[in-house]
C-alpha cells in the first residue's frame, strides 16, 4: 500500500501505457508541450468537467468530476463521468438519498476516434480499480465492477469497455513501473516509432536523434567538439 505522498496521477497511466519516455518526459521532468490532439482533448473535458453537476434519469445517476484513490495502484485522479446504474438483484453500493443498491459504471470521454491500442482502456480500467478500492472501503461490499465506457467525440459514440483480469493485470504492471521509474527519476532513452508522429512532445523528445547512440556521439561531437 502506498502513502498520500508517494501518490502518481492516474491519468498519466495513459501516457505510459503508450510511451515510458513520454510519461517521464511529463511527470518526472515536468515537461509538457501542446497539439491540435491535446487542445480538443482539453476543450472537451472543459465541457465535461463540472464538479457540482449531477443528473437523475430514470435508473441512472450520473456524476462528473469524481475524486477517485487507490493506494493499493498509488494512484489518484479524476473521472470524467461516474454512472450509478440501480442493481436488480440488490449488488451494488449505497448511494444517498436514494433507495437500493447502485452500480458504479466510469465512463471517460476522449477527443478523436478509438486508438489503435489499450491506453484507454487501461486508463478506464484503473478508475474502476480506484472506485472498487474506495467503495469497498467504504460500504464493505466486495464490490466488482465489470465494464465502463469510452466515448469518442469523432466519432459520438460510446465503446464498452470489459475490465478482464487480463486488462487488469496490465494496469497492475503499469502502475508498478510508474511508480519504479518515479523513485528513480530517470527518463527511458527515446525508441522511434511510428507513433512518434502524433506525439505532443516528439521536439521535446526528438526520438530520431537519440534513440541511435551513433547519432547521440556524432551530436556531441558536433557541438562540443569531442574528437
Amino acid at each position: 500500500m502506498y502513502s498520500d505522498d508517494d501518490l502518481l496521477m492516474l491519468s498519466g497511466i495513459q501516457h505510459f501505457a503508450f510511451c515510458e519516455r513520454q510519461w517521464a518526459l511529463i511527470h518526472v521532468e515536468q515537461q509538457w508541450a501542446e497539439n491540435m490532439r491535446t487542445v480538443e482533448g482539453t476543450h472537451m473535458h472543459e465541457r465535461v468537467d463540472d464538479p457540482f453537476a449531477s443528473e437523475v434519469r430514470g435508473r441512472v445517476i450520473t456524476l462528473r468530476s469524481v475524486s477517485m484513490v487507490s493506494y493499493r495502484l498509488g494512484l489518484y485522479g479524476v473521472a470524467d463521468v461516474v454512472e450509478f446504474i440501480r442493481s436488480e438483484n440488490e449488488e451494488g453500493v449505497g448511494m444517498e438519498g436514494y433507495p437500493g443498491k447502485w452500480r458504479p459504471v466510469p465512463v471517460e470521454y476522449k477527443h478523436g476516434k478509438p486508438k489503435p491500442d489499450e491506453r484507454d482502456e487501461v486508463q478506464l480500467c484503473a478508475q474502476a480499480i480506484c472506485l472498487e478500492e474506495m467503495y469497498n472501503a467504504k460500504d464493505d461490499s466486495n464490490l466488482i465492477i465489470g465494464n465502463g465506457y469510452l466515448f469518442y467525440g469523432e466519432t459520438r459514440h460510446r465503446h464498452e469497455v470489459i475490465f478482464s483480469q487480463e486488462l487488469r493485470n496490465k494496469v497492475e504492471t503499469y502502475a508498478l513501473r510508474m511508480h519504479q521509474l518515479f523513485e528513480t527519476g530517470k527518463t527511458p532513452l527515446a525508441i522511434y516509432k511510428i507513433h512518434c508522429k502524433a506525439c505532443s512532445l516528439v521536439e521535446i523528445c526528438n526520438p530520431m536523434a537519440f534513440s541511435n547512440p551513433r547519432k547521440v556521439n556524432d551530436y556531441l561531437k558536433n557541438v562540443l567538439d569531442i574528437d
